[in-house]
């Protein structure tokens, strides 16, 4: 997913570490570490690798807690045994205890050589637990001063690590350099080009911008994989503020209007040819499965086939269907499914309503009626990601029409761009519900904010699977 904006993303990165190089050379102000080059989207596999390192550590602390009483509790039993057994004392214990079998007169000679390991036991045990120390400070010294040099944190030549690092050489700057405007400027001008190219709206495209400068300047950078670095952390974070519309999940509301003994009436609401139908399905089959009984209004009684079409997903998914004649008022239908949901206690209703262009009056003006018959909670607009800008655009029109209350995006795993994924919640400062990930009926994820921005920098191929998370 999302491949263009990774390009552009990781390009930036380049692009400035590139200007920042190239005048260093200049001034003379350049050289050659050793140790390897960052890749972009390296940080990121850094960051989730020490989360999970973390969360690993915190889990083996009371293991090890209990680990270290066992030990305790042993040595103490051990040096109990040893006080008993050890020493001149002990020497003539053993005389005593053995006098039932005769042995053979040891010389002072045995003796003396004997005792004296027992005797010097205490001193060379702290000989060696110097000797020990010595070695473990050299170690982090030798440790301390490779660090140093290499700026790889996790340097253990473990394969992991060589998969995150470029094979080329990393390079500092013997005067640490301040990434000023004029370094940026022609970077992100060529950023917001690129963005634009990828039908990311405008506003979102210059928010991007604004923010990775603000981020960015006045940086102090001392060695390449710094700007790296720098660079992917405010380009993150700039697409963090964009993405994330805050809203309450359609899960949240099934479950407040359930407490008050009402359904949640969801209505849908786009141009044709979006899915809209299908992701209706889609939904009716995700809270099924999650315990709830939904029920489907088949609203669209314009088209020709419309009701034929909702129909079959309603069978497939097993779910009931309330129609009424091709031709005959949507708003009614709507109505009499709000009705249906609350005489059997079904938990959502889903209305299905005919794709119109937002420029036609009429059907909106019919879309408006509907609403108004059937007072839904939810009024989501169905875009198609891979139109891009476009649905951008027919969402803030229906906005403007009707007053949305969310998103759902289709054909989401199928957008190379990420122009819609990226704009459409905020242009229309309404959040993304869900995600249509593919054909089949389970191919639907509620939208996650964390979840996107770990798409959208990740390599290829990094991408998590719709059902975890």
């Amino acid at each position: 997913m999302f491949e263009s904006l990774k390009k552009k993303f990781s390009r930036t990165s380049d692009k400035l570490e590139e200007e920042l190089i190239e005048e260093a050379q200049e001034e003379n102000n350049l050289e050659e570490e050793s140790g390897k080059k960052f890749s972009f989207f390296s940080f990121g596999r850094k960051d989730k690798k020490e989360e999970e390192d973390s969360k690993s550590d915190v889990a083996k602390i009371p293991q090890e807690v209990e680990s270290i009483q066992e030990t305790d509790t042993s040595d103490d039993e051990t040096s109990d045994d040893k006080d008993e057994k050890s020493g001149f004392w002990s020497f003539g214990k053993k005389s005593s205890d053995n006098k039932e079998e005769p042995q053979e007169e040891e010389s002072a000679e045995e003796i003396q050589e004997e005792e004296e390991p027992k005797k010097s036991h205490f001193w060379s045990r702290n000989k060696e637990e110097d000797t020990e120390e010595s070695e473990d400070a050299d170690e982090k010294t030798e440790e301390k001063k490779s660090r140093f040099w290499s700026r790889n944190k996790d340097n253990d030549s473990s394969e992991e690590n060589d998969e995150d690092e470029e094979p080329s050489g990393m390079f500092s700057f013997i005067t640490a350099k301040t990434i000023s405007e004029k370094h940026l400027e022609d970077i992100l001008w060529e950023l917001e080009m690129g963005l634009l190219e990828g039908d990311v709206a405008m506003e979102v495209a210059s928010a991007v911008v604004d923010s990775v400068k603000d981020d960015l300047v006045g940086r102090k950078i001392k060695r390449s994989n710094d700007i790296t670095e720098y660079t992917y952390n405010a380009l993150r974070n700039a697409v963090a503020e964009i993405i994330d519309i805050p809203g309450k999940s359609m899960t949240e509301m099934i479950e407040a209007k359930k407490a008050q003994g009402e359904p949640l009436v969801v209505m849908f609401v786009g141009i044709n040819g979006t899915g809209k139908t299908t992701t209706i399905g889609k939904l009716a089959n995700y809270y099924l499965k999650k315990g709830y009984t939904p029920v489907i209004a088949a609203a669209d009684t314009f088209r020709a086939g419309a009701i034929e079409q909702v129909n079959y997903h309603a069978d497939k998914v097993g779910v009931k269907l309330i129609k009424h004649q091709k031709g005959s008022d949507p708003a009614a239908v709507a109505f009499d499914a709000v009705e249906h949901a609350k005489a059997q206690g079904k938990e959502l209703v889903l209305i299905d309503t005919a794709g119109r262009m937002q420029t036609n009056t009429n059907l909106m003006d019919e879309m408006k009626k509907i609403k108004r018959v059937a007072k839904p909670d939810l009024v989501v607009f169905v875009g198609d990601a891979l139109t891009g800008n476009d649905a951008t655009q027919q969402a803030s029109k229906f906005n403007e029409a009707i007053d949305l209350d969310g998103v759902i995006l289709t054909k989401a795993d199928a957008d190379s761009k990420g122009g819609a994924s990226l704009s459409i919640g905020y242009v229309i400062k309404k959040p993304i519900l869900f995600l249509g990930m593919g054909q089949g009926y389970d191919d639907i994820k509620e939208y996650d904010a964390d979840w996107m921005l770990n798409q959208l920098f990740s390599e290829s191929g990094e991408e998590v699977n719709i059902n975890e998370a």
